[in-house]
């Protein structure tokens, strides 16, 4: 660097403010729905636990990973309010929210007609084109 020119540490400050600024609004960001069903090992989760209620264990148990990656996806599927946890005892219940589920599907309700909007034309113009 040149002898003569000049830093504006204000600049760089501020750039660090904003560094740790993001940093803290990111970490204390919820859990996306979409994020956590992006994932195969939850959606197998997911799947389970519609069938009945399940302890972490015994759905450790229908996978590969470690007991300790199953409680993170446990614990990602609770934070999205996915599942829902019921203590019987000393026992942890996990139970699937399926009205969380349902928000979802009202959600892509609105993508789905407009695909099958798509699909009836690209029918119509290929009946056409015969």
């Amino acid at each position: 660097m040149p002898a003569n020119t000049k830093i504006n540490i204000k600049k760089f400050a501020q750039s660090i403010g904003c560094f740790y600024i993001c940093n803290q609004t990111i970490a204390n960001m919820r859990r996306d729905v979409f994020q956590a069903i992006a994932d195969p090992t939850r959606r197998a989760i997911l799947s389970l636990l519609a069938l009945h209620a399940m302890t972490p264990n015994a759905i450790a148990e229908h996978f590969d990973s470690s007991r300790q990656a199953i409680s993170k996806h446990i614990k990602i599927l609770t934070e999205c309010q996915l599942v829902k946890q019921e203590q019987s005892g000393r026992e942890i219940h996990y139970h699937f929210n399926s009205q969380k589920m349902k928000e979802v599907d009202t959600w892509m309700e609105q993508f789905r007609a407009i695909w099958e909007n798509r699909f009836n034309q690209l029918d119509s113009l290929l009946k056409n084109h015969k």
